[in-house]
């Protein structure tokens, strides 16, 4: 029996930081969306299939998008 909640709080303790680090990612990509804008705004540019289109931008997009992968994964972990 001493293994056996040994094992949950080992496991509570990883689901913490599992759920600690999704939040971190969550506002990591707030802060992405924010800084999307302000390069598109900058450049005037909106349409991601404008030839123009900010190349900052668009590595920002797809960060966010790796980001939004991430999470995904481990919040099926979670469940």
């Amino acid at each position: 029996m001493e293994t056996s909640s040994r094992f949950e709080t080992h496991t509570d303790k990883t689901a913490l930081k599992m759920k600690v680090l999704v939040a971190d990612l969550q506002r990591r990509i707030e802060l992405l969306e924010t800084d999307i804008a302000h390069e598109e705004a900058r450049t005037r540019v909106h349409d991601v299939a404008e030839p123009t289109y900010s190349t900052l931008a668009r590595n920002l997009r797809n960060r966010r998008d790796n980001l939004l992968a991430t999470i995904a994964i481990l919040k099926r972990q979670l469940d």
